[in-house]
């Protein structure tokens, strides 16, 4: 191996969008890195255990009489470089969890996200038990958006998930 430089690859897990966002930043400087969202995806890349491809569950149509969103209320942001959620003028501070399941919600306005897939983005693993660490999460967020008199809430949809909904 006499003049031949071996090659080095970064791994990163970071399980939300904004700390994969700022992990690549940190890692700008390297030669080869990779930024994936749990252990999963990176022993899969590497060929390690040869894991089964964790693919979301199917979102089942649901039909109920709150009318779906194609985009967020135009005044709702949310900035994940601060973690803080933007009505109009006005901003509150969010948790880690609090961000990732509203970031999912704000994303995709409407669209009904089932527990599992909630969990398996935010968590980074399957959904197990009854449900409560994420209801928890949703209970505050709601919270929060009351907080701002904002026009869109977090709407369950019974045994399936959650969507954000105008009020």
């Amino acid at each position: 191996m006499h003049g031949v430089s071996a090659a080095s690859l970064v791994i990163g897990i970071a399980s939300s969008p904004a700390e994969r966002r700022q992990l690549a930043r940190l890692l700008g400087g390297s030669d080869a890195f990779l930024i994936v969202s749990n252990v999963e995806q990176a022993r899969e890349f590497l060929g390690v255990g040869e894991l089964p491809p964790v693919v979301p569950p199917p979102v089942p149509a649901v039909h109920t009489e709150v009318p779906p969103l194609s985009q967020p209320p135009p005044d709702l942001s949310v900035d994940s470089d601060r973690r803080v959620l933007r009505w109009r003028d006005q901003e509150i501070d969010l948790t880690r969890l609090e961000h990732d399941v509203l970031l999912c919600l704000v994303d995709a306005p409407g669209q009904v996200w089932t527990y599992e897939r909630l969990h398996l983005e935010v968590w980074g693993n399957r959904h197990l038990g009854r449900g409560s660490d994420i209801h928890s999460v949703v209970r505050r967020v709601r919270r929060k958006l009351a907080r701002l008199d904002s026009t869109a809430t977090i709407h369950a949809v019974r045994g399936v998930g959650f969507r954000l909904t105008p009020i």
